[in-house]
């Protein structure tokens, strides 16, 4: 839980630091342009600690605490003694993997911008799909409990359609490139998390 609570903390801090500051705002965000022009390939990782707003920033945290210190107590049981390590892996590989499709779709685009934590919270939330396949998820508006699984296609298919169909500035790939990372790694840390996932599932 304590690295969950620290990237809260950092994120935080940064987001505010640069909302107030148009030009570590600039220096810190996500432009496709600047990586591939100015080897500004920091970005990739910066662009994470940045939000377009309050709103977005309490989202993003809320999702991250709700779901990250789940995804750190199973790591401490599965992986003894790397668990921090591989939850900080699972949390930078988000950000970064999740943004590579827009780096490719945009980068001799110089007015293309990103930030947020969303890949990442993705990966992380996926993750814990993976990790603990029994567990409810609730969501704003809806006043009962979404198996793991069911909210894990619903969210997939959802953000495979406004991937390919909307033009409202949320970066859909990233949060749909997030959820693969999150599976893959996990998985890939622990190949028999499949069988027991499938178990719990009632699939095997």
């Amino acid at each position: 839980m304590v690295i969950t609570y620290f990237i809260i903390f950092l994120t935080v801090a940064i987001s505010a630091y640069a909302m107030n500051s148009g030009e570590w705002f600039a220096k810190l965000r996500f432009n496709a342009y600047d990586v591939k022009h100015s080897n500004h390939w920091y970005r990739f990782f910066t662009y994470g600690f940045l939000h377009a707003g309050y709103v977005h920033l309490f989202i993003n945290m809320l999702v991250l605490y709700s779901f990250g210190v789940i995804v750190e107590s199973y790591f401490k049981v599965y992986f003894p003694g790397k668990s921090g390590f591989y939850f900080i892996m699972l949390y930078i590989g988000g950000l970064i993997l999740s943004i590579i499709p827009s780096y490719g779709k945009h980068k001799n685009d110089v007015f293309y911008n990103a930030v947020g934590a969303s890949g990442a919270v993705s990966a992380v939330v996926f993750s814990s799909i993976i990790l603990y396949p029994s567990g409810k998820i609730f969501l704003f508006l809806i006043p009962v409990p979404i198996p793991a699984p069911v909210f894990g296609i619903l969210y997939v298919a959802y953000e495979y359609y406004m991937a390919k169909n909307s033009r409202d500035n949320i970066g859909h790939d990233a949060h749909l490139w997030g959820a693969v990372f999150g599976v893959v790694y996990t998985v890939a840390l622990k190949p028999g998390l499949i069988l027991k996932f499938m178990q719990e599932i009632g699939l095997a």
